[in-house]
């Protein structure tokens, strides 16, 4: 069985184990990202919805659904409901999800219709200290001195790739690592240096330790305090109206069990 196929019938014995209908499931992390290696996990996230009489009544029941299967396949789920609460408050890690290049199953109209609120549900203030947070934590972490893991580098550029996306448009960065790359503001000395970082992580594995160069690890420091000097300037008005996910979210469970 290939590695989708499992995906797929992992998908189908969760939603007859949990009674749910699985409205969209894709791949997060470094495969969505486009910088996996050889060995790295299959993250598999998905939005479910339950039968409409679980969302009636006082109670508030288990809106996670998680399963760590064989052949390095882990699959976390969020509710509907929860779901829509998180969009709301422009959580990043779902909107990444929204934007994965890697998407098993997609069913109704509920992924495209967020990706079509995103524009005024992103938060850039949100965003980019999420971003930036991350890098800095990544970095004190894991890159302050030799050896580092070449995977941790990856962990730190991405995020600080993301916070010049946001800085420059004030929108949702794009899931895939290239398209960070790719974007105006990226010159093309640090496209060089980010494709020898490419090749040399291309054949590695997770655990890989090497020595990062001086001037690598110097436009980090460098990286980052401009980020945070930024950070300040970045601005935001993005809502979205709570009425509109409500209808969202009833036209959802009532198509997915008619």
């Amino acid at each position: 069985m290939s590695v989708t196929d499992a995906i797929q019938q992992a998908i189908a014995d969760i939603e007859a184990k949990h009674d749910v209908r699985v409205l969209f499931a894709a791949e997060s992390g470094s495969r969505a990202w486009g910088f996996a290696s050889p060995d790295s996990d299959y993250d598999v996230r998905f939005i479910y919805v339950h039968r409409p009489d679980w969302y009636i009544g006082i109670g508030e029941p288990r809106d996670v659904i998680e399963a760590m299967l064989p052949g390095d396949l882990d699959l976390s789920g969020w509710d509907l409901r929860k779901t829509l609460r998180l969009f709301q408050r422009c959580n990043l890690a779902l909107n990444e999800w929204l934007g994965s290049p890697i998407v098993y199953s997609e069913h109704g109209d509920l992924a495209q219709r967020l990706r079509v609120l995103l524009p005024s549900a992103f938060r850039a203030p949100a965003g980019y200290h999420h971003y930036l947070s991350m890098a800095q934590g990544v970095f004190n972490d894991h890159l302050a001195n030799d050896p580092v893991r070449l995977k941790k580098v990856f962990y730190v550029l991405r995020p600080l790739l993301a916070c010049r996306w946001i800085a420059a448009s004030g929108t949702q960065p794009p899931t895939e690592f290239d398209r960070l790359v790719a974007a105006d503001w990226v010159s093309a000395d640090e496209r060089d240096m980010i494709a020898r970082l490419l090749a040399a992580k291309a054949d590695a594995s997770e655990a890989h330790h090497t020595s990062l160069e001086a001037a690598t690890r110097t436009w980090f420091e460098k990286e980052m305090s401009s980020a945070l000097e930024a950070a300040a300037s970045i601005r935001s008005t993005a809502s979205v109206d709570t009425t509109t996910l409500d209808q969202l979210l009833r036209n959802s469970i009532r198509s997915a069990w008619t």
